[in-house]
C-alpha cells in the first residue's frame, strides 16, 4: 500500500509536471504569438509608411515631370514666336521710308529728268515692297472695307454718300501686318 501510495504520488506529481509543462508551453506560446503579432503589425506598419512615402515622391516625380514639360513647350513657343517676328523693330523703322517713297511717287510731273528718277525710284520701292513680302509684310486693305478697331485707327468720320455706315472712305496711312501681327494700324476716314 504503502508503494501504491508512492506510485500514486509519483503519478501525481508526474502528472502535475506534465499539467505545469503545458501550462508554461502554452503561457510561451501566446507570448511568442503576441511577439510575432507585434513583430508583425511593426513591419506592416513600416510597409505602410514607406508605400505612402513612395507614393508621395511618385506623385512629386511626375509633377516635376510635367513641370518641366511645360517649360520646354514655353521655351520653344517663345523661341518660335521671336523667329517669327523678329523683324519687327526693323521693319517698324522701315515703314516711314516706305511712306516717304510713296509720297514722292504720287509727285506729278511733265519734266522727262524728273520722270526718270521716279521710275528709277519706283524700282526701289518695288524692291523694298518685294523683301518686306518675303520677311510676311503685308499692307493692310482699307478702302471701302467694314472699318475694324484691330487694324485702323480712324482719325475723322463723316456723313458720304455712296458708302454705308461704318465703311472706310478715306485711308491717310497704311497700315502693316507682320504675319499675324499688327505692325501699324491704317489711319483712316470712316463713314457714319
Amino acid at each position: 500500500m504503502a508503494e501504491e501510495k508512492n506510485t500514486l504520488n509519483e503519478e501525481a506529481v508526474a502528472t502535475n509536471d506534465t499539467e505545469q509543462e503545458e501550462t508554461i508551453e502554452e503561457v510561451f506560446g501566446e507570448a511568442e504569438v503576441v511577439v510575432e503579432t507585434s513583430a508583425t503589425e511593426e513591419l506592416e506598419k513600416k510597409i505602410a509608411s514607406l508605400e505612402a512615402e513612395l507614393e508621395e515622391k511618385e506623385n512629386r516625380y511626375l509633377r516635376l515631370q510635367a513641370d518641366f514639360e511645360n517649360s520646354r513647350r514655353r521655351a520653344r513657343l517663345d523661341y518660335e514666336a521671336a523667329q517669327k517676328y523678329r523683324a519687327q523693330s526693323l521693319i517698324s523703322d522701315l515703314l516711314p521710308v516706305l511712306d516717304n517713297f510713296e509720297r514722292a511717287l504720287n509727285v506729278e510731273t511733265d519734266n522727262e529728268q524728273t520722270k526718270s528718277l521716279l521710275q528709277g525710284m519706283e524700282m526701289i520701292h518695288r524692291t523694298l515692297l518685294d523683301a518686306l513680302k518675303k520677311e510676311g509684310v503685308e499692307p493692310i486693305e482699307s478702302q471701302g472695307k467694314e472699318f475694324d478697331p484691330n487694324f485702323h485707327q480712324a482719325v475723322m468720320q463723316v456723313e458720304e454718300e455712296g458708302f454705308d455706315s461704318n465703311i472706310v472712305v478715306e485711308e491717310f496711312q497704311k497700315g502693316y501686318l507682320l504675319k499675324d501681327r499688327v505692325i501699324r494700324p491704317a489711319m483712316v476716314k470712316v463713314n457714319q
